[in-house]
Formats: C-alpha cells, structure tokens, sequence
C-alpha cells in the first residue's frame, strides 16, 4: 500500500549498508528515486558526519543527516549543525572516569570528530572489532595523547561517546555503572559496544526536530534501522520499519519488518510502500 511520506529517516550499519559496511545500487536507486519526488532522505546514525559514504552524500536531495545518535543535526551543503544535544564536559569526565578502568576502547566525539589515543588506535583488533569498522574508525578520528587529558584540558563537551569491549561480560556491568551519572542515553548498535548520549539526544527526537524544522508532519516521515539505538525513531516515525536482521525487540518497536540489509531490505520496502 503506498504512503504518503515526505521525509526518510536511515540508520547505516545493519540498515542501509550491507555487512561489509558497502551501499547496495538497489538501495542507492530506491532512495535517488525517492529524492528525485522530493522526499527528504536523512542519513542517521550513530556515525559523524565524515563516516556518512560518499555514495550515499552524492545522491542529488541528500541534504540533512542526524549523526551521533541524534547528538547533532547536520545540513551537508554547508556544513553547519542546526540541532546539537550534547553531554557537558562534567558528565563527559565521569562517563570517561568510569569506563577507563575497563579493558575498552573509548571515544568521544567532539564537534563530529571521534577523539581516540594510540594505545586504541594501533590495537583496535584487541576490542573485537572488524577490519571494515577499523577502516571507518580511521577516516574519522583524531588521535591524542591521552583522551581523559584532553577532555579535561580543553572542556569539551560530546556529542557522544562510544565503547567497545573487550570483554562482552562487561557490557552489562558498565550500563549499571554509567547509570550512576545523571542525565545519559545509554544505547548499543553492535554486540561489542555501547553508546552514550546526552538523555534527549535520540535518533526519535531528533528525527521530529528536523521533521518540524522542515514542515512536515510526524505522519509524514518513515524510519530504517536494526539496532536498540534505532528504538526511539522506529517509535516517533509515522512508520517505523525494522530490517529483517534486527532482534525481537527492535522488530517489536517497528509497524513493519522488511528483508534483511543483506537482502537490500531497505529497497524492498521503498518499493512496497513508497514507490509502487
């Protein structure tokens, strides 16, 4: 049945981009089609906005991204954030406090770069993570001495931070650790990691934010994705699509369930609901 949609809200990873972090050409024609009938297409992700593909930035409409969880709204032509929700620099030091202690790999995001230190950089296989998310980490990091002195010397505040693990046994562990620090999002989207945001900085916030920046109705908007941080805008979009590699209970928040990002899940249910 088609809908009437005005603004397409897509996670990447597990979502849009198939395993080996590539953009499908059947989800690549779907969505040109889509920009080329004046549909907002919204790139929106736990990535900054350098880790957006080119491929995807390419496409003639693709304007406004939501990165870092819904920790900034950005709009691509000029680069400018319209939207930011971050953690202060305080909660940042006590996130930070507490995950160093850890055998993990932490990384704050500042002003849409990924702040990270050798001893992370250099043995990013030690945290369990794949050589096409090792490629990513690359293109969109800055390495320092030391990421605690940094935050504390600069005062920085973060659009996010991320965590790997090491050892999965901690994932849990630290979720109730970090539930100490007031005010946090704490989110996953792979098996290895977690998230931290600033308690409003939702993909579902952010994705009504620009949603009425723009003019258009919550009705109006779909959402993608697959993992726990795509939760809060499967719910707020006017339709929320679960990839078919998602857990139960991400396909739980959904209205519908499409293929798998394998299957190019995301073409098929444009095709379905959208463009037929």
């Amino acid at each position: 049945m088609k809908k009437q949609i005005r603004l397409i809200a897509l996670d990447l990873d597990g979502t849009l981009l198939d395993d080996q972090k590539r953009l499908p050409e059947n989800n690549i024609e779907a969505l040109a089609e889509c920009a080329r009938r004046g549909i907002q297409v919204v790139p929106t992700t736990g990535r900054p906005a350098d880790g957006i593909p080119k491929e995807l930035r390419s496409i003639p409409g693709v304007r406004y991204a939501i990165t870092t969880n819904g920790g900034a709204v950005a709009d691509l032509k000029t680069g400018k954030r319209l939207s930011q929700c971050v953690l202060s620099n305080e909660q940042a030091l006590q996130i930070l406090e507490i995950v160093r202690h850890y055998h993990v790999m932490y990384d704050p995001y500042v002003q849409g770069r990924g702040i990270t230190q050798s001893s992370f950089f250099e043995h990013m296989e030690e945290f369990g993570i794949s050589p096409a998310v090792q490629e990513l980490v690359r293109a969109t990091r800055d390495v320092v001495p030391d990421i605690y002195q940094y935050m504390a010397e600069t005062k920085s505040c973060a659009e996010k931070i991320n965590v790997f693990l090491a050892d999965l046994s901690d994932k849990e562990i630290l979720r109730e650790k970090l539930s100490s620090v007031g005010g946090l999002a704490i989110s996953s989207s792979m098996y290895n990691n977690l998230e931290i945001n600033a308690e409003a900085a939702t993909k579902g916030n952010a994705l009504l934010w620009l949603a009425d920046h723009l003019g258009i109705a919550r009705e109006e908007t779909m959402a993608f994705g697959d993992g726990e941080n795509d939760i809060s805008m499967l719910k707020a979009a006017g339709i929320g699509i679960a990839m078919g590699n998602a857990s139960d209970h991400v396909k739980a928040a959904a209205d519908e369930v499409t293929l798998t990002n394998e299957q190019d899940g995301v073409a098929a249910a444009i095709q379905t609901w959208i463009l037929k």
